[in-house]
């Protein structure tokens, strides 16, 4: 068994999923708001980056820049859609739940029927250069979405520590209804929060577009995988996200190496209810305060 191999792809799918994941945790602990809409956005996203290198420019920076950018724009369009209509509203939870989830299937048939069945590939972002560290050879992809991920983390976190918007969002994930006695305006604040968890969103579509193709559907996957690790961390819990992220990851690595990548989904839903059966909030319930409905 390659141990180096199993940690370093256990590293890479923890960065992409776990950047939905964190999306997702996000999201909930501020709005209040499971939004299963991130599986249209990550298409969307794809696509976009698609456009712009086959009719603006194939620059890396410039693809990079377009999914991330067409990824927030798709959590503004969901926020516009579902979270200020139904903020608010009786049963809001389950209603913008259902209505993210509709927003996501009707989204995915409207981009097969504008881009047609047929996958689609993004240009090679990050080369094709590798290096070798201690025996072990890190291509030039796995070191790109590794890199991209910690950075685009670091620049929310810092942004949400030190902006005013980001510590405005910060005070909604500790306690939403404060914020609103003391000014905050929620649904305001709500575009920020779908715009930097939309742009997370279309970083991994980018990302994960270096090992897969494009397509109508191609964010299901990663919704669940996202929605699972957010789960698992304790849904609300950014920090319980990114420990999940990287054991599910992990584990993801090791089950498609050793019995293959039909058993991934299996495997981790049974270390997912194993976890939650002895920790029901997740397991970074004595980290964070997750956010309980």
């Amino acid at each position: 068994m390659d141990i180096e191999f199993i940690l370093i792809n256990g590293i890479v799918i923890a960065c992409i999923y776990g950047l939905i994941a964190v999306a997702v945790s996000i999201t909930w602990s501020s709005l209040g708001l499971l939004n299963l809409g991130y599986g249209f956005i990550f298409a969307f996203a794809g696509y976009g980056a698609y456009v712009t290198s086959r009719s603006l420019s194939e620059y890396p920076p410039v693809v990079l820049a377009a999914g991330v950018l067409v990824g927030a724009v798709g959590g503004v369009i969901i926020c516009a859609l579902i979270f200020i209509p139904l903020h608010e509203k009786p049963n809001f939870t389950v209603r913008g739940m259902v209505g993210t989830l509709a927003i996501s299937l009707i989204g995915s048939q409207g981009l097969l029927w504008w881009f047609g069945p047929r996958n689609k590939a993004l240009p090679e972002i990050f080369g094709r250069w590798q290096v070798e560290i201690g025996g072990t050879v890190l291509t030039s992809d796995k070191i790109g979405i590794v890199v991209c991920s910690i950075v685009m983390l670091i620049l929310i976190v810092r942004w949400m520590r030190s902006s005013r918007r980001g510590l405005e969002i910060r005070a909604m994930m500790m306690n939403p209804h404060a914020a609103s006695i003391v000014g905050i305006g929620i649904r305001k604040t709500g575009f920020y929060v779908m715009g930097i968890t939309g742009a997370m969103t279309g970083l991994a579509a980018v990302l994960l577009s270096q090992t897969y193709y494009i397509s109508p559907f191609s964010g299901i996957t990663p919704l669940i995988k996202g929605v699972s690790i957010a789960l698992l961390g304790g849904l609300g819990s950014v920090r319980g996200a990114v420990i999940a992220s990287v054991i599910l990851g992990f584990a993801e690595s090791l089950t498609s190496t050793v019995l293959g990548g039909q058993y991934v989904l299996i495997t981790q839903f049974l270390i997912i209810i194993a976890i939650l059966m002895i920790r029901p909030r997740g397991i970074a319930g004595i980290l964070d305060v997750a956010r309980e409905q």
